[in-house]
């Protein structure tokens, strides 16, 4: 008895400890945002998407009009019957003689039945079936396309985001700093009021300076956390969602080889769901071409029919079902010969519709040499302003390195101190977004070359 109150106890310890642990771990994952990779971001928005979700519906709908299509290959198979009941209120009743007793008759209520089995299937109609059987599956590879569409477009505009939200926190960080050194400056300033080494009007140029970078960095956080809260609206989460992103720190990729513009067309050209759909369009309209010529062909159906009838008054049931019995077989052709030109017109529509879709082909490949294009140059930019930028930045620090040093000296006045801070910050700032631009035209360019969402 003793060994087993020695296990209870023994089991009571070891599950206090494990609930205790449990609970720990329970508080630090709530303590501790979930950081969030940009890949985890697309995959997030991908499922949670409402686009995408809808298309995805789309396509279940057209597989459903695919077995329609098909559908109409098979015959059609009905059943019928009719139950007729009549009164004659006013119907005269007669006598008969049955064995040795006389008997009154009425047929004022009578009733009938009749049951009908019937199938009808079409034997040829122009290829109509053929054709909108093809029409159903070329919509149905249209509909698979767009949901590939819709996540490719989230995934453009998620990674745009992501960067731009990686640029304002450096943006954020670096006002950070320069508030840092802005309120340094402003106790040093006061120190040296103080001794009789600077004036009044010195001190407020410190203090207006402070100012003005506390400014930057409200209308910084502002710009970071509206470019948040569109991350957050497009991968669906709620507003009090905290989102915190992983940096990749890509700084080393920024001067990275850019591919050829034509190479990554033409593997554009070869991969992008978009004008896989422009050709499929292409492909419908000759389809619905053939359609159209249908109206102008002869129709042939076969039809087969089983029938039987049965009446109150006229014998036994079944007997009268078997006798009533017929069977039936038989075709009909139906030969189009005037229809007030409607097939003409349908045929003409059906060509310019593949003029209009052939059109929208080329505007297509067109917009997307554009997008490259556009993309490249960007990139290729963006590299020389951040090459550029980054030898600024160098000069300008080691400028504000000196003035600080003479303006401590007194060989040098407020105004030419703040410049050169000035300075220092906006070829700071040029650096950043040259950086995070030329990254982000570079990772676009990479994504249109099929080679997916990579820094």
């Amino acid at each position: 008895m003793m060994r087993l109150m020695n296990y209870i106890i023994l089991a009571g310890c070891l599950m206090t400890a494990c609930n205790a642990k449990a609970q720990d771990s329970v508080a630090v994952y709530q303590e501790t945002p979930y950081t969030w990779t940009l890949q985890d971001c697309i995959n997030w928005a991908k499922q949670q998407s409402i686009t995408v979700q809808r298309n995805k519906v789309n396509v279940r709908t057209s597989q459903i009009a695919i077995k329609e299509a098909k559908a109409n290959r098979l015959p059609t198979v009905d059943f019928s019957t009719s139950q007729y009941v009549s009164n004659r209120p006013f119907q005269e009743s007669y006598s008969g003689v049955v064995g040795s007793e006389v008997i009154s008759f009425s047929n004022k209520n009578s009733y009938s039945g009749s049951y009908n089995l019937g199938a009808s299937m079409n034997l040829y109609n122009g290829g109509l079936t053929k054709n909108n059987i093809r029409l159903a599956e070329i919509n149905t590879q249209i509909a698979e396309l767009q949901v590939l569409t819709s996540e490719l477009n989230l995934e453009e505009h998620i990674t745009q985001l992501y960067v731009q939200i990686l640029y304002s926190q450096d943006a954020v960080v670096h006002d950070d700093e320069l508030i840092a050194l802005g309120q340094a400056q402003l106790e040093q300033a006061r120190a040296r009021k103080q001794a009789g080494l600077l004036n009044k009007a010195d001190v407020s140029q410190f203090e207006s300076q402070l100012a003005q970078d506390k400014y930057q960095k409200v209308a910084d956080q502002t710009a970071l956390d509206g470019y948040r809260l569109q991350l957050k609206q497009l991968m669906e989460l709620d507003g009090d969602d905290n989102l915190v992103l992983a940096d990749p720190q890509f700084t080393d990729n920024v001067l990275a080889e850019l591919p050829a513009k034509q190479m990554v067309y033409q593997n554009a050209v070869a991969s992008r769901p978009e004008l896989k759909v422009q050709q499929l369009a292409m492909d419908r309209t000759y389809i619905d071409e053939e359609i159209a010529k249908a109206g102008s062909k002869p129709v042939l159906n076969a039809s087969a029919a089983i029938s039987t009838t049965n009446s109150s008054g006229s014998g036994n049931m079944f007997t009268q079902l078997k006798k009533q019995w017929s069977n039936g077989i038989g075709v009909s052709l139906i030969i189009p010969i005037w229809d007030h030109g409607k097939t003409k017109n349908a045929v003409a529509r059906a060509r310019l519709e593949r003029e209009n879709t052939y059109l929208d082909m080329v505007e297509a490949q067109k917009n997307l040499w554009k997008t490259i294009e556009n993309y490249w140059l960007q990139a290729h930019n963006n590299q020389q302003r951040y090459i550029a930028a980054k030898e600024k930045v160098d000069y300008c620090r080691e400028s504000y390195s000196l003035t600080s040093e003479q303006f401590r000296l007194g060989l040098k006045n407020i105004v030419e101190l703040t410049q050169d801070k000035t300075n220092l910050s906006t070829a700071i700032q040029q650096m950043l977004q040259a950086k995070y631009e030329a990254l982000l035209n570079m990772a676009m360019l990479k994504y249109y070359n099929g080679e997916g969402i990579q820094f």
